[in-house]
Parts: structure tokens; C-alpha cells; sequence
């Protein structure tokens, strides 16, 4: 693999020492990810940069720049093709400029400065739609070939662009293009009556001292570039790979800029520090403080100007992420850009944590192609391991044009099916229920009507109903904690949110006093282990001892109110996660929980059940027509959910469910599992998932900050039995990794001792399932008295 460095390059002597990046231990990891993806023939090098908005904290170079025809080291002045970088980094700049010199109107339609792109029924689309990708224009120009693009005069081929036809309306939806960016390369040159590449020279990259950053880099320069491919005229080295720049003479707005990791860094400087460049590395010592853009221009950057209503969201050029920080995957893809290039490359921006990352590779320069996707998603997990969580405010402290798309993503989702919940019938029975009570809510933000109000609003503003208290279970009121939560004020209310995971887990004294009343609305997972359930179960107490009713405005059971089955908790093991005997589904909805507990438990309460109407049992989630919001940090989505009672098994044990990554309880992986081998294993022995080996690092929870390798799950079919697939993950664990796997762990989450016990003696499948069916019929007549539906 070669030598490399890794040095902290402290480059400033003004850096800031009170943002680490990649201390000791984290340099040693990257080191290990990328000589992992090198040996594994998906790199052949790289160059990976670090910094905040004072200066380029961390570098790493290590691999080969070329393989073929002869072999070359990979230096840090490494020259790149950058692909689709060039759109950020040129493109989308140059426009931008262009907009505050007055020279270009981003709602100006584009066939005012080019009249010849009108044609085809695109006389209407703006410069804004360009650069957002919602103009309608396809990815690349239809019926032309590469060969049939390089047979063209670029004249011709620019021609051809203009004729094109949309594929969709404007402002329909979010289409990536290339058309669209070569166009604005030509809006460019048109409007500022220069090249586009002597413009960009000039007013950026010049201002910048970004001296080895172009189009169409000269000898010396092509000499340290890392080659892609080869064409019919040698290795490309110093000429762009992408076929359609490269049919324009290297000179285009989608692709063709080549440059280096501390031109980029510098780049990326500028930005963080609003606009003005700085000298640092740069020559000559003169270039001092230009401003490349106004702090106004790199806001509209960075928050969403996109067609679609929900995420992933794109700025003027860029893609928008999370911030850099280890609840990155919890958060609203606001805070920070970023964008990738075709060749390997990447660039991300945070204007939150004032962080960015640069990862340059060519990775298509690999005999097969190679793949720069792990080796770019794992470093930016290792760099937000380190960070710290962010939160929506300081998002939009940073970022005030964003508030309202914050506030967009947060506001829950309006109903479009068959089903009403509690909360629905309850209003449309004019809250008769509630007449004339004071009453304290038990809720988060699951509680919502089909209008997307949450039940906090519905029941404060409800007539002849006066709430006065409110009452959070584990992960708050807003569902963004994965720790401890202290009580609170809803801004929106203004009433005390007493939290129900703090300090104590239960109703404190006296927290009901005064009520007439306490109302329950949350959504459960339908699994044995949610805490939620838990806290049902505690306000059935509360309400019990503080003689007043408990009304549970019931919700769907969003695995399916038909099955239930897995491994049961025995008798005497309650806790927190297991407040009653229950097999790991159990097919109820909480209305109907909270009958089983209050019976099983002689708890006594006046429990009243607001049921739904239009509800079957045999109905998922998505079958309800409901709308859908995360129902803890990590149960981000309904395929998330599906996997969780099978995959949450391992939970407590040395393996990592996913927590902290983008497919929580969709991945599982350690440091120390052999990911192809538990991928086979699995496959050979279950039909109803499929299994990829995957490597990753979680930016929080089990081996945060740590590469891991492991599989990724994919559903294929219900499970036989609920819950076999979870038992198969633990057993093959024990068999693969007897002196790793630590399944002793696992023995509160799966339950049952004699599950357990059979895993852990090596019993085959059919064994564990006639266990688990046993215990699943056993709880048959007990849940066929508490339901509703």
C-alpha cells in the first residue's frame, strides 16, 4: 500500500485549539479505513483533509495516485479530477457572483441571456431551477452518445443543448442534471463575456490562491494528477474523464476543474468565514482577504430552495446535510453542504460545528471501477464521532434563513387513509369525554391529528377542557434525546413539560394533583422492550392512586395487531423494558395494552379507551394511511421498525445495531465480525431477508467512533414465527464468533430463559421455533380478552 502521513498540519499558527479533529486515536482509525478500502481494491489512494473555519487541522495521504501504466505514490499536492465538484466549487460560484454584480437575476428565465434555449418549451425556466436541479431537464443530453458528443464541434453540441426537451414540468420535481450545469457554464461565459474558464481563474481561483486549481491543467501540473481511465489517446492524466466536459474541450459547467486538497481547503475557509478568502499557504503573500462572495449569497447555499416537500433537500448548487456531529443522522439534513464527484471526490461544508472535510480519490481508476462511497460515508462518521451533538436551534442560530425549513421538517405529517386515531374521535365527539376537566397529557410528538396538529394544541385549545400539565416519556417531548431528559417549558404552550425519564422514570408525588383526568397519546412500537409501554403502565398507577381516569386515545400497532409471537419475558424479570410477561410482539394496541396491565396487574384504574374507527387489525402502519414521524431517535422509518424487534435482541451486547448511522437496526457490525462470512451464513439459512456484508462507523451508542463490519438486512417476507430472525442473528453470532460474541448480554432482551439457554447450547432452528410458538400460545387466551378490534 505504500508509505503515507498523517500530520496534524497546524499550516496557521492562529488555529483554534479548542476544536480537535481527529485526535491520536482517530488518526490511527482513518488510517485503518482507508488502508482497508485500498486493500480491498475500492481505492487505490487518497487524500483526505480536515479543518475548521481558522485552518487546516488534519491530512492524511496514503496509497498509490497511479496503478497503471506504471505505479506512482499519492503526494499531498496530488492533483484530481473533480468531476461534479466543479459545479460547486466553479459553477455554482460563478453564478453567485454574477447574481450580486447584478449581471444575472436568479429568477430570470434563462433564455433572457440565452435566447436559443427557449426553444422546446423551456422559455420559462430560471437560473434558480438550474441550480437546483428542479428544471425539468433530463441527466444528460438525450440521443448523444458519447462517441456521437465528440464527434460534434462544441458549437454544435452546445446547439444541440439548447434544443433539448424537459422531461418534466418546472418545479415539478428534483431531477440531478448535468444539462443543467453546462448550461449555467454558458450563462457564465454569455453574461460575463469571458470564457468560463479564464472567468473562473480570475475571480475566484486567483483571489483564493488556489494557484493548481483549473480547467484543462498544463503539463506540470498533469504530471502529479491521479489518472482515471484510459481512453483511445492513453490513461487520462490531466485530461477530464466525464464524457460530456471532455466533448466541450475539458471546459464545462458540470465537470472538468482540477485541483488539489489545500486549494480546496482554502476554498472551503472562504465559505466558512463568509465570503472573504484568507492567506494562509497561499502565494503570493499579497492575496489577503478578498471576498469571493457576500455572506448573503452562501446562505441561499445552504438552505432548501427545492421542489419537494420533505428531504433530501438541495440549496443554489449544493446538496444539504446534517451538521457534522454525532447525532448528524437524527437531525433535519440542514446545516451544512456538501457534494461528491463521480471520480471519488468529496466536499463537505459545515457552517454549524464552522468544520469541513474534503476526501479526494480516483477511485475509477481500479480495475473494476472501484467505489468511494464507504471510504467517504465512514469518514465523515469518524469526524462527527468526535464532535458532539448539535441541536435544531443552534441550526438555526447559524443559519437563520433556514428556520422555516426546520420548522417544516418538524411539523408532523397529515393523515391520508382510512384510518381516525383516538385523538380524531375524540374531537369528532366534540371532546365530550372532557367536558369541563382539568387534565394532564401524556404525550410526544407521535401525539397528532390528521391534520398534522399535535394533541399538546388539539386539547389546548378544545372547548370546555383546560390542559395543565404535560408529561414526556424517554427520548422528550420532541423525541430528539437519547439520554436522560430534565423537565422543560413547550415553547408553543408554554406549559411545563414534566419528564417521565429523568431523575425517575415514574409520576412524582403529587404530579397529578389537581387533575380531573390524564390522557395518554403516544404511538407504540408493538414490541415487548419499548419503554413507552412502560410508561403506560406507570400512569395506570398514577392515575389509580390519584383516583382520577386514565384515557388512552389508542393507535395503530404498527407491526400488525394480527401477529404476535417471539421469545416471552418470564415471569419475575419486569423492568423499565419489560413491565409485563409478554412474548417480543404481542399484537395489541396500547388501548388494549393498557387493559392486560391494568387486569394482570390488579392496578384498579378507571381506564377509558378512545378507540379508532376505520382500524383492522391485520393493517401495518403504512396500510393506516397515517401520517409518520420517527418514534424515538433511532426509529426513523417504518423499514427501521420492522427489523427492530429482531435486531434490537443484540441490544446490550458488543454489537453495534446501527445506532449512529444512517440504517439504525438495518446494520449490525463490531469491530471484530467478518461480514461476508455472517452474510453467507445468514443467506445459506434464511429466505426471508437478505444480507450484505457492510462496513461502517457509528458516530454514537456501541463502538462509536470505531470502523465496524458487519451485514446490512433486507425484508424480503414476514418472519415464520416473530422474532426467528432476531434468534437466528443471536445464534450465528455464538456459532461464527463463540469467543467474541458476548451472548450473554442478550439474555434481557430476548427474555426467555429457555430460548436463551437452547441458543446458547447450539439448538437448531425448528428446536427454536416450536419454543417460541409454545410460549406464543401460551399468551393466546391471556391477549384474547383485552382486544378491541
Amino acid at each position: 500500500m505504500g508509505a503515507f502521513a498523517f500530520i496534524a498540519w497546524s499550516a496557521a499558527s492562529h488555529a483554534r485549539t479548542d476544536t480537535p479533529l481527529f485526535d491520536g486515536t482517530a488518526r490511527a482509525v482513518l488510517s485503518q479505513i482507508v488502508s482497508s478500502e485500498i486493500a480491498n481494491g475500492r481505492v487505490p489512494g487518497a487524500i483526505i483533509v480536515a479543518g475548521t473555519a481558522d485552518g487546516v487541522l488534519a491530512r492524511l495521504v496514503l496509497g498509490k495516485r497511479m496503478l497503471r501504466p506504471h505505479v506512482e505514490p499519492m503526494t499531498a499536492d496530488t492533483v484530481f479530477d473533480l468531476a461534479s465538484l466543479t459545479k460547486v466549487i466553479a459553477t455554482t460560484t460563478a453564478i453567485m457572483q454574477l447574481v450580486e454584480r447584478g449581471k444575472l437575476d436568479l429568477t430570470t428565465p434563462v433564455a433572457r441571456y440565452w435566447p436559443a434555449f427557449g426553444a422546446q418549451g423551456k422559455a420559462q425556466i430560471t437560473v434558480q431551477q438550474l441550480l437546483t436541479h428542479t428544471s425539468g431537464l433530463p441527466a444528460e443530453p438525450p440521443g448523444l452518445g458519447v462517441a456521437a458528443q465528440h464527434r460534434m464541434k462544441p458549437a454544435v453540441l452546445l446547439r444541440n443543448i439548447a434544443s433539448i426537451e424537459p422531461v418534466a414540468m418546472p418545479d415539478e420535481r428534483t431531477l440531478y442534471s448535468d444539462v443543467n450545469f453546462v448550461v449555467l457554464g454558458v450563462l457564465v461565459a454569455r453574461v460575463s463575456g469571458m470564457p468560463f474558464d479564464a472567468y473562473c481563474r480570475r475571480f475566484i481561483f486567483a483571489p483564493l490562491g488556489m494557484e493548481d486549481t483549473g480547467f484543462t491543467p498544463d503539463p506540470a501540473l498533469s504530471a502529479r494528477a491521479a489518472p482515471t481511465t484510459a481512453d483511445s489517446h492513453g490513461m487520462r492524466q490531466g485530461r477530464v474523464h466525464d464524457p460530456l466536459a471532455s466533448a466541450l474541450q475539458g471546459v464545462a459547467g458540470n465537470a472538468g476543474l482540477f485541483s488539489t486538497a489545500a486549494d480546496l481547503a482554502r476554498f472551503a475557509r472562504m465559505l466558512l468565514n463568509g465570503g472573504l478568502a484568507d492567506s494562509e499557504g497561499a502565494t503570493p503573500a499579497a492575496v489577503r482577504r478578498a471576498r469571493i462572495l457576500r455572506p448573503e449569497s452562501i446562505d441561499k447555499m445552504a438552505v432548501p430552495l427545492t421542489a419537494d416537500a420533505t428531504p433530501p433537500w438541495r440549496g443554489l448548487g449544493w446538496e444539504l446535510d446534517a451538521p457534522l456531529a454525532t447525532n448528524r443522522y437524527r437531525l433535519p439534513p440542514i446545516g451544512a453542504i456538501g457534494h461528491t464527484g463521480f471520480t471519488g471526490t468529496g466536499i463537505w461544508i459545515d457552517f454549524v460545528t464552522r468544520r469541513f472535510l474534503i476526501v479526494l480519490t480516483n477511485r475509477v481508476h481500479e480495475a473494476n471501477g472501484g467505489d468511494a462511497t464507504a471510504l467517504r460515508a465512514q469518514t465523515l462518521a469518524l469526524l462527527s464521532s468526535g464532535i458532539g451533538p448539535v441541536t435544531p436551534r443552534q441550526i438555526a442560530h447559524a443559519l437563520p434563513d433556514a428556520r422555516d425549513a426546520l420548522e417544516q421538517a418538524a411539523r408532523p405529517p397529515a393523515a391520508n387513509g382510512p384510518v381516525r386515531t383516538g385523538i380524531d374521535v375524540l374531537a369528532a365527539q366534540q371532546f365530550s369525554m372532557l367536558a369541563g376537566m382539568r387534565i394532564g397529557l401524556v404525550t410526544n410528538r407521535t401525539g397528532f391529528d390528521a391534520h398534522g396538529e399535535r394533541t399538546v394544541d388539539v386539547l389546548l385549545h378544545a372547548p370546555g377542557v383546560t390542559l395543565v400539565r404535560l408529561f414526556s416519556p424517554e427520548h422528550g417531548l420532541d423525541i430528539d434525546a437519547d439520554e436522560p431528559v430534565r423537565d422543560s417549558v413547550d415553547p408553543s404552550s408554554g406549559l411545563v413539560v414534566h419528564s417521565l425519564y429523568g431523575e425517575t422514570r415514574r409520576f412524582a408525588p403529587g404530579a397529578l394533583d389537581g387533575l380531573d383526568a390524564l390522557v395518554f397519546d403516544l404511538q407504540d412500537a408493538g414490541v415487548r422492550f419499548f419503554t413507552y409501554e412502560t410508561t403506560l403502565g406507570y400512569a395506570l398507577e398514577a392515575a389509580a392512586a390519584a383516583h382520577i381516569p386514565l384515557i388512552v386515545l389508542d393507535r395503530p400497532n404498527p407491526l400488525g395487531a394480527d401477529r404476535f409471537g417471539g421469545p416471552s419475558l418470564d415471569a419475575g424479570r419486569d423492568s423499565f423494558t419489560g413491565y409485563l410477561p409478554l412474548p417480543l410482539q404481542h399484537g395489541m394496541t396500547s388501548g388494549e395494552l393498557a387493559g392486560l396491565f391494568n387486569e394482570a396487574r390488579h392496578i384498579g384504574a378507571d381506564l377509558r379507551v378512545v378507540l379508532m374507527e376505520g382500524y383492522l387489525r391485520s393493517m401495518r402502519f403504512a396500510d393506516t394511511g397515517l401520517g409518520w414521524l420517527p418514534i424515538s431517535p433511532n426509529l426513523r422509518t417504518l423499514s427501521a421498525l420492522d427489523l427492530y424487534p429482531d435486531v434490537a435482541l443484540l441490544e446490550g451486547g458488543n454489537v453495534s445495531v446501527g445506532r449512529g448511522t444512517p440504517h439504525p437496526f438495518e446494520w449490525v457490525g463490531a469491530p471484530w465480525i467478518d461480514g461476508a462470512r455472517l452474510a453467507a451464513a445468514l443467506n445459506g439459512s434464511r429466505n426471508d431477508a437478505r444480507f450484505e456484508p457492510v462496513d461502517f462507523v457509528p458516530t454514537e451508542s456501541t463502538y462509536r467512533g470505531q470502523p465496524c463490519h458487519g451485514v446490512r438486512i433486507k425484508r424480503a417476507q414476514s418472519a415464520r414465527v416473530p422474532g426467528s430472525l432476531g434468534v437466528a442473528l443471536v445464534a450465528t453470532l455464538h456459532t461464527l464468533f463463540p469467543q467474541a460474541f458476548d451472548i450473554a448480554a442478550t439474555r434481557d432482551a430476548i427474555g426467555s430463559a429457555a430460548t436463551w439457554q437452547a441458543i446458547g447450547r447450539g439448538e437448531g432452528p425448528d428446536a427454536l421455533q416450536i419454543l417460541m410458538t409454545r410460549e406464543a400460545d401460551a399468551f393466546r387466551p391471556v391477549r384474547q380478552r383485552y382486544l378491541h378490534y
